[in-house]
């Protein structure tokens, strides 16, 4: 057994290859404290192709990162000095695995294959190591019309709900939002909600209080607000707002999303605009109501997080090689920019 790492590390995965136009060599380990500017560097993890998502897991003290365009998931032991040991590397079941969420038990990395298109569970072994894929599960249906992003099933995102029993795939591809659960060590579609052809579902987070789920729909740029029934495992959709000011008319996608924990607002980015939109919540309407829209501070802005105090939003522009940081005023939402550093091809954030 490791010495487990201690809370206040920040890692930040970087794509890798010319493939992603990338620039970025790894997994950059940070000591957090304080701003996004008093981070200090540790150190890198190399010879990673394209570690294009990180998930953490706090009872073991492990990292785990898919590797964009790769056919597999690794695991890593955070040590006290916050160095990463290699914990090994396990076939993914498909290809271009792109988002990972450990399932409530601990016992299984749910993975998404988004070119291959399908869903994989790996076995998590007690040191945290992983297994190959023990289950995969193709996703069918018809696919949207955009004719080259929606050739076929495109899972893009894996999260597990809030009451760990249930786990929602958007799928890009076929324009739906899948619900799962994990059966007899085996995957299971529960249900499978239809958006409007061409959305390109990517990323969805529910409301911390209320039966909510909002969904980021990556090709036509809007959030559509959906009912969450836990029992039955279902989503409706309710609402459907645009992520673009209203006076943008260049290309651009939508990319990640955030819900503050006070339940008040959630925030969404858009790659081509680059601007973080705010949206106020209407959880008694089921509604979301944009509220303005804050410059990203770089190209890109694939990625955002909520920085550990809850009071930060971090910000990964990919295009930009930049980490920005904005403090969110409590009353209104806005966003004020407090810092930023630079990071080659920044694509994802996690905090141990």
């Amino acid at each position: 057994m490791h010495t487990p790492a201690p809370l206040g590390l920040a890692f930040v995965g970087c794509f890798t290859t010319e493939r992603r136009r990338a620039r970025g060599r790894g997994i950059d380990v940070y000591r957090t404290g304080g701003g996004l500017e008093s981070w200090v560097h540790l150190g890198r993890v190399e010879g990673l192709t394209n570690p294009s998502f990180l998930v953490t897991d706090d009872r073991r003290a492990v990292l785990y990162t898919v590797q964009g365009d790769g056919e597999a998931a690794s695991a890593f032991a955070a040590q006290a000095d916050g160095t990463l040991r290699a914990l090994g590397s396990a076939a993914t079941g498909g290809t271009n695995s792109v988002h990972q969420a450990l399932d409530a038990t601990g016992r299984f990395l749910i993975v998404a294959n988004y070119a291959s298109g399908s869903v994989a569970l790996l076995p998590v072994r007690p040191d945290g190591g992983l297994e190959p894929a023990s289950h995969i599960l193709p996703l069918s249906g018809n696919p949207g019309p955009h004719r080259t992003e929606q050739a076929c099933a495109h899972p893009h995102h894996v999260v597990v709900s809030p009451d760990g029993r249930h786990v929602l795939v958007p799928d890009k591809g076929l324009d739906r939002v899948f619900v799962l659960a994990v059966d007899d060590e085996r995957l299971a579609i529960v249900s499978e909600t239809a958006m409007r052809p061409g959305a390109g579902p990517r990323h969805i987070a529910f409301h911390p209080r209320s039966p909510l789920a909002f969904l980021v729909n990556e090709l036509d740029s809007s959030i559509a607000t959906c009912r969450w029934d836990a029992e039955a495992g279902t989503l409706t959709p309710l609402h459907l707002a645009p992520t673009l000011p209203p006076d943008f008319f260049g290309a651009s996608t939508a990319a990640a999303i955030v819900v503050t924990p006070d339940k008040r607002f959630v925030y969404a980015s858009n790659r081509g605009q680059d601007g973080i939109i705010r949206f106020r919540v209407e959880a008694e309407a089921g509604r979301l109501d944009p509220a303005g829209w804050t410059p990203s501070g770089g190209r890109d802005p694939r990625f955002m997080a909520l920085a550990p105090d809850g009071a930060h939003l971090l910000v990964a522009n990919e295009q930009g090689d930049s980490l920005v940081e904005f403090a969110i005023d409590a009353d209104s939402g806005d966003l004020t920019r407090t810092g930023d550093r630079p990071s080659p091809s920044p694509c994802t954030i996690a905090f141990l």
